[in-house]
């Protein structure tokens, strides 16, 4: 039972990130454009304004891929209570892998929504 709570407090780390850095972002960017913290791409970085959309942007989809990643994390989880170790690590290890697909995949439609709002120079379209 040890193993498995600490596989559920391991694989609830990433959805609650997502939701705390997703509610953060979509109010507040980074006060300044960094290649240390925050969302950090060229398009991301060309100035003031496409750092704040980008952030906002991308932060509503952490937050809304956070809030869905929890109840199915708890839901696979709990089906596996009682099981051997390797059973729970495996089906721990196959939820964060899932779960770091919204994560890297939110720079896709992140992008497009910079390319569409904005010209290459980062000028509002």
């Amino acid at each position: 039972m040890g193993f498995w709570i600490y596989m559920l407090i391991m694989d609830l780390l990433l959805p609650f990130t997502m939701i705390g850095f997703g509610r953060h972002f979509m109010k507040n960017a980074p006060k300044t454009i960094n290649g240390v913290f925050g969302y950090r791409t060229s398009m991301s970085m060309k100035n003031k304004e496409t750092w704040e959309f980008a952030h906002k942007y991308c932060g509503k989809i952490w937050y809304i891929c956070g809030l869905s990643a929890l109840p199915i994390t708890v839901i696979f989880m709990l089906l596996v209570i009682g099981k051997n170790v390797e059973t729970v690590g495996t089906v721990g290890g196959i939820i964060m892998g899932i779960q770091l697909v919204p994560l890297i995949g939110s720079i896709f439609p992140t992008e497009i929504a910079l390319r569409k709002n904005f010209d290459k120079n980062g000028k509002r379209r």
